[in-house]
C-alpha cells in the first residue's frame, strides 16, 4: 500500500495564525540581484547531515480536473495531501528539509507546516517569491542537529520572480579532527531555491543566469567570512535534466549530483534517464530535482570561465534549432553585404540579438557580456572572429565529452575552489617559506603551511618539521562531506517510471545522506 493510504493524520490547527516574533530569531539578510516506511529512514550515523529536497507542488498550481480547477478551491483535498506530506517528512527526520512551491498565500496551511516542523524540533525560514506570486520556499533545519550562523535572502528580479534562501550551518556534533587533536564541528552552506521553467529555449539564458548569481553570491560569502574550506550543497527543483546546460554549468563548477554519485551514474546520455523525479503538465516524465555537493578540494574552472563556455553552448544550441551548422551557422553570424571571412563585433551583437539572447525584458546578455565572449572566441586577439576560431567557439560544449578532455588535460592548472576565494596576502611570510621548500612540493603542502599560519604555529616549527619529513600534519587542514546514500520516493521513479496512483505531488521527494570525512589537501 502507498504511504499516504497508511499514514496517520496530522491534526490542523483552526484557530486564527498568530505572528510569532521568534520566528526571526536569526538576522535577516536581503540580496537583490538587479538588472514503504523502511525506505524513508536512510541509513545515517551520529555525525551525519541528512538532506531531502521536495517540490511540493502549491495547491495553486495543482490542477484537479480536465477543466484546469486548480486544488486550491478545495479545501479537503489539499489539506489532506499536505498532512499526508507532513507525515512523510517527519518520517525521514532529515536534519535539512529544503521546499519549493510551499503556498505561502494561505494562512492555514503555513501554520499547519509551522506548528508540526516545530514541534518536531524544526527551525524555519519562508521565502515568498516577488511580485506575490503566492508560493515560495521553506527550509527547515532541525535544531538539535545543526545551528544557523547566518541566513540570507537571494531575490533574482527576474522576468520569473525567482528566490532563493543560503543558510550558513555548523553541525552541532563535534567529532576528532587529528591536526592538534582538537574538536571540530563540520560547516556548511546550503542553497534552497527553485528555478525558473524553460517554457522555451530562450529561458535558457535567465536560467543560467540566476545559477551564476547564486554561485557569485557564495564566492563572494566565503571570501568575506574567511571560509575556505567549507563545502556547499545546492538543493531544489532545477526545472532542467541531466541534459540541460544548468547541468553541464554546474558540473563545470565542480558540484556532483548526489544521487547519481552514490548510484554511480554519468554524465553520459546513456545514463541521463536512469530515474525521475518529475510528471509536468505535458505529462513528460524527468529528472529535475538535485541536491548538488561541491567540496572544497574539487578542482573547478573560474566562474566567468564557465558562464562564457555555458553561453557559447546555448548559441550553438539554438543554431542547430534551426538547422545551422558549420559554415551556415558562420554564415548567420557575418554580414552578407560585407566581404571577408571573418565576423566583426557588431555583427556578434546583432546575431545574438537575432537568437533571442539579448534584450532588457529577457534578461539578455549585457553589452560588457557580449564583449568578453568576444574577446574569448577571439583567440588570435584581431578584434574579429574567423571561421577557425568559430568552430572552436561553438566545439566546445561546457560538462561535455571535449570539456572532460580538457579537465584531464588542464586540472593540474586550477587549484582549488577553496584556495582560489581565500585571501592569503595576511600570510606572506609563510608563503615565502613554502616557497623556500623543493621546488616539486604539491599545492596542497603550501596549502597547509598556510593553514598552520592560522593556528599560529611558528616558522621555525615548520620548517623542522618539514626537513624531518613530517609533511603529513599540514595535509589534514580539515573535513569534507562524503555522499554516504541518496533515495528518492516512491520507487517506481529511481527505475525511470512514475506509478499512477502517486499523489503527494507531482514531483518525488529526494534525499540524501553527508558523513564528514578527513581529507588531505
Amino acid at each position: 500500500a502507498r504511504f499516504e493510504q497508511n499514514c496517520t493524520t496530522v491534526r490542523a490547527r483552526q484557530h486564527k495564525r498568530l505572528w510569532r516574533k521568534s520566528s526571526a530569531q536569526q538576522p535577516r539578510h536581503t540580496v537583490c540581484f538587479r538588472d514503504d516506511s523502511n525506505r524513508n529512514a536512510l541509513s545515517s550515523t551520529e555525525s551525519s547531515v541528512s538532506c531531502t529536497t521536495f517540490n511540493i507542488q502549491a495547491p495553486i498550481y495543482k490542477r484537479v480536473n480536465s477543466e484546469g480547477c486548480r486544488e486550491s478551491h478545495f479545501r479537503e483535498s489539499w489539506l489532506g495531501r499536505n498532512q499526508n506530506i507532513l507525515q512523510m517528512l517527519l518520517s525521514k527526520q532529515s536534519s535539512i528539509i529544503c521546499l519549493q512551491e510551499f503556498w505561502l498565500g494561505n494562512e492555514e496551511l503555513v501554520e499547519l507546516y509551522e506548528d508540526s516542523l516545530r514541534e518536531a524540533g524544526y527551525e524555519m525560514h519562508k521565502l515568498p517569491r516577488t511580485n506575490n506570486r503566492g508560493d515560495g520556499l521553506l527550509t527547515a533545519i532541525k535544531s538539535d542537529r545543526l545551528r544557523i550562523f547566518d541566513y540570507r535572502e537571494l531575490l533574482f528580479y527576474d522576468c520569473g520572480d525567482r528566490v532563493a534562501q543560503f543558510l550558513h550551518l555548523q553541525s552541532r556534533i563535534s567529532f576528532q579532527k587529528r591536526c592538534y587533536n582538537t574538536g571540530c564541528n563540520q560547516e556548511l552552506l546550503l542553497v534552497n531555491t527553485h528555478l525558473l521553467f524553460p517554457h522555451n529555449s530562450n529561458f535558457c539564458l535567465i536560467r543560467l543566469r540566476q545559477v551564476y548569481k547564486i554561485i557569485e553570491f557564495l564566492e563572494e560569502y566565503k571570501m568575506e567570512n574567511k571560509l575556505p574550506f567549507v563545502p556547499v550543497i545546492l538543493c531544489g527543483d532545477w526545472n532542467g535534466s541531466k541534459r540541460g546546460h544548468v547541468y553541464k554549468f554546474l558540473r563545470s563548477q565542480g558540484f556532483i549530483s548526489c544521487y547519481d554519485a552514490k548510484h554511480r551514474y554519468s554524465d553520459s546520455d546513456a545514463d541521463a534517464h536512469r530515474w525521475v523525479s518529475h510528471r509536468n503538465h505535458r505529462g513528460n516524465i524527468c529528472g529535475v530535482d538535485f541536491i548538488w555537493l561541491m567540496n572544497p578540494s574539487k578542482c573547478q574552472k573560474s566562474l566567468s570561465l564557465s558562464w562564457n563556455e555555458s553561453v557559447f553552448s546555448l548559441i550553438k544550441a539554438k543554431l542547430e534549432e534551426m538547422g545551422l551548422r558549420g559554415r551556415d551557422a558562420f554564415s548567420f553570424f557575418k554580414s552578407q553585404q560585407r566581404c571577408g571571412d571573418h565576423v566583426t563585433m557588431q555583427e556578434f551583437q546583432q546575431a545574438l540579438h537575432a537568437l533571442n539572447l539579448t534584450g532588457h525584458h529577457l534578461d539578455g546578455l549585457t553589452r560588457e557580456e557580449i564583449e568578453d565572449l568576444m574577446q574569448t572566441a577571439d583567440l588570435d586577439g584581431n578584434g574579429v572572429i574567423d571561421f577557425h576560431e568559430f568552430q572552436k567557439m561553438v566545439a566546445k560544449e561546457c560538462g561535455g565529452q571535449k570539456d572532460k578532455d580538457w579537465r584531464a588535460s588542464e586540472e593540474n592548472k586550477f587549484v582549488p575552489s577553496c584556495m582560489k576565494v581565500y585571501d592569503y596576502s595576511r600570510h606572506t611570510a609563510i608563503q615565502n617559506i613554502s616557497n623556500s621548500l623543493s621546488s616539486d612540493m604539491d599545492c596542497n603542502i603550501s596549502q597547509g603551511i598556510n593553514d598552520a599560519a592560522e593556528l599560529n604555529v611558528s616558522r621555525m616549527d615548520i620548517l623542522q618539521r618539514c626537513m624531518e619529513g613530517e609533511n603529513s600534519w599540514l595535509l589534514e587542514t580539515g573535513t569534507e562531506l562524503d555522499v554516504e546514500d541518496a533515495s528518492l520516493f516512491p520507487p517506481e521513479v529511481e527505475e525511470g517510471r512514475w506509478p499512477d496512483d502517486y499523489s503527494l505531488s507531482d514531483h518525488a521527494p529526494l534525499t540524501a545522506v553527508f558523513t564528514p570525512v578527513r581529507v588531505r589537501r
